[in-house]
């Protein structure tokens, strides 16, 4: 159940604008915690005669901000029991492009972003995940031209076992253009390993090694999208740029001290689209950058436990409470 809504915020945060790491969990959704994170792509050719590589670092926050069993009707007007989850979601990521080890014109990227999630179980009504977002991607040049992006949704889930759930609904997303997104999950425990998957956008196993470590193999469809401005001598021209990419990898998480989460990442970027468009979207330059490594490292600190949710999560036999973040 609580991977189900984990990949579905994994899955909506992806869609906007800043791609984050594709190994997700679930127990991180039930503690205040935050992640820095940061990665790094080989520079590799854009067009046969420039090099394109790409850093990102930046900061991820989650917050529980309610978390209770509510009794009360439910929609056939029947007495139900129903348990909540509400979190808060917070990002900052900058992203700094590079061609031939210059930066480019624009000067990189900032996006912030702010979001609600919240899980009902219920008695009657079963499992509903549902949640909305905004933010603002903007050059580091200026401030004068933010693209501004939301996102909303929601999705219904179904426990066919404590280790096999799934999960569909839709999304409604917006970042220079308004998109309806359909969604399906799967969650599936098979014996140490765990396959997750939010289709056609993410796909991630994880396989438990110890209490303290475990690996990820992941792939996942991501990008950016933001704007900047070109000064002339006559006038401010706005442009936009947008960056896709396909990444796969492998991860080695290990749990420390109790609160600390470190993850070593590595892979290959490809199927890479780098596109630029004026305020008319109409199309300047587009190019494809070649195929490259990437690595990535992230640390995470739980600022806070509860017995309730460790114990909620562990019986649950649906993900680790400490390793697995």
């Amino acid at each position: 159940m609580i991977r189900s809504c984990c990949l579905l915020t994994g899955f909506l945060l992806t869609v906007h604008t800043v791609a984050n790491a594709q190994h997700f969990s679930l127990s991180r959704l039930f503690y205040p915690n935050i992640t820095l994170k940061a990665d790094y792509n080989v520079p590799s050719s854009l067009d046969g005669t420039r090099d394109y590589g790409l850093t990102r670092s930046g900061f991820y926050g989650v917050i529980p901000i309610q978390s209770e069993v509510q009794l009360g009707y439910s929609l056939r007007k029947k007495l139900d029991l129903r348990a909540v989850h509400t979190v808060m979601l917070a990002q900052f990521t900058q992203i700094q492009p590079t061609i031939d080890g210059v930066d480019t014109p624009d000067n990189g990227y900032k996006t912030l972003s702010v979001g609600v999630l919240r899980m009902q179980a219920s008695i009657k009504d079963r499992l509903w995940v549902y949640g909305g977002g905004l933010g603002v991607t903007e050059s580091n040049e200026t401030f004068f031209s933010p693209q501004p992006f939301f996102w909303g949704g929601a999705a219904r889930m179904h426990i066919l076992g404590l280790r096999t759930q799934i999960l569909y609904g839709s999304a409604i997303t917006y970042n220079q253009k308004l998109r309806f997104v359909p969604v399906f999950g799967i969650n599936k425990g098979l014996g140490h390993w765990r396959v997750s998957a939010i289709l056609p956008f993410m796909v991630n196993a994880n396989y438990k090694v110890t209490k303290w470590f475990n690996m990820d193999m992941m792939a996942g469809l991501n990008g950016y999208s933001g704007g900047f401005q070109v000064y002339t001598p006559e006038e401010k021209i706005l442009r936009r740029e947008n960056y896709r990419q396909i990444k796969t990898g492998i991860s080695a998480n290990a749990h420390l001290f109790s609160a600390i989460n470190v993850s070593l990442e590595a892979g290959v970027t490809t199927f890479r689209q780098l596109r630029t468009f004026n305020s008319a979207r109409q199309n300047l330059t587009s190019d494809t950058p070649a195929t490259t490594p990437y690595i990535g490292a992230s640390v995470r600190y739980i600022t806070g436990r509860s017995g309730f949710s460790s114990k909620f999560v562990r019986k649950l036999g649906l993900g680790q409470t400490g390793i697995n973040w």
